[in-house]
């Protein structure tokens, strides 16, 4: 059961264009520089401890969803270890450094957009496919599996339209075609220039789920209730011990002397509380972060855009025309309700 990791870290960058280096633990300015991960990676000794951890779950007659959480914790430990929140963005950083080592003569552009949301304006407004970061704590919300976010008040949340992305990223062959390139690296993102905060992201999914309930299964809207925020992960883990997993333990002991007659409750509030612990833990480095990217290199691309193409609307990608409010009211709210509500 082996892994051919040099394989896995090639194919890891390759699954989503879209996807940036975020070194989320930071805080303050990060520069369009090169990444640099402090401390060279033994190939080899990544391979074997890959290998050894596999040989053990073998040993112990692992079925494949137990092989498949074990290499995902060991994923995240190791991404850990080289200061990294997850294999996700870890694997995004090794991927820069390969092709910045092995390009040789072959030009290279690397685009680090942000958190993608659905799109302004093409090839219609509010247009999404798949779930990203923020996106999951809305669908859970909406559907009212969420009461709270966890969240730092004065964290930005650096959100870009999709179609925003692509344009960058023609806008950036085109430049490097023409020699007309600044840099090589590129944030696309909105924190420098129109800074998201969580509080307006709180009130707007708040507004829009109690003026436009979710319908259920069975046609019943979901009422929602005002979102708590909670402003640490200590204050997160009092409101859900208190509020949800110390009513859960009573229940569990009252459906084992009743002979299991709320087994079905039980397992749906237990999967339900499961599932917010999951999503805060996963989002944790990005809902308290207060990193801001510096885009100068793209921002330098914006003004060579305006300069050489008489047509520049069909290339924008300037974040500071989005009022924010009006976009995940009217757009990427709905958006997420109609592509992605299941």
């Amino acid at each position: 059961m082996g892994i051919n990791l040099n394989s896995f870290l090639f194919s890891n960058y390759g699954n989503d264009a879209y996807s940036a280096y975020v070194s989320v633990e930071e805080s303050g300015l990060i520069l369009e520089n090169p990444c640099y991960l402090g401390e060279k990676i033994d190939i080899q000794h990544e391979q074997r401890i890959i290998n050894d951890r596999l040989k053990v779950l073998e040993y112990d007659n692992a079925n494949e969803e137990d092989v498949k959480f074990a290499m995902r914790d060991l994923g995240k430990q190791r991404a850990n270890h080289y200061g990294w929140p997850n294999t996700y963005v870890f694997t995004k950083a090794l991927g820069e450094i390969i092709l910045e080592k092995f390009k040789g003569d072959v030009p290279l552009v690397i685009l680090r957009p942000t958190i993608i949301t659905s799109t302004y304006k093409e090839p219609f407004p509010g247009w999404i496919e798949g779930i990203r970061t923020i996106d999951s704590m809305i669908v859970s919300y909406g559907k009212g599996r969420l009461t709270c976010f966890p969240g730092d008040p004065e964290s930005i949340y650096d959100v870009v339209p999709a179609d925003m992305v692509v344009n960058a990223m023609i806008a950036t062959i085109m430049a490097k075609t023409n020699q007309t390139s600044t840099g090589t690296i590129y944030h696309v993102g909105s924190s420098t220039s129109n800074p998201l905060k969580f509080p307006l992201l709180q009130k707007c999914i708040y507004q829009y789920f109690t003026e436009h309930p979710y319908a259920d299964k069975e046609g019943k809207s979901v009422i929602v209730g005002e979102c708590k925020g909670l402003e640490s992960m200590a204050s997160f883990h009092r409101y859900i011990t208190l509020r949800y997993l110390l009513p859960l333990q009573v229940l569990k002991v009252v459906n084992v002397m009743l002979f299991h007659a709320f087994e079905g409750t039980y397992k749906d509030i237990e999967r339900k509380v499961n599932s917010v612990i999951r999503l805060a833990k996963l989002y944790k480095p990005y809902l308290f972060s207060r990193s801001i990217y510096d885009d100068i290199n793209t921002e330098k691309l914006r003004n060579i855009v305006k300069e050489s193409c008489h047509e520049e609307n069909v290339f924008y990608f300037d974040p500071s025309v989005v009022a924010w409010e009006d976009y995940f009211m009217h757009t990427h709210i709905p958006g997420l309700v109609r592509y992605e509500f299941k």
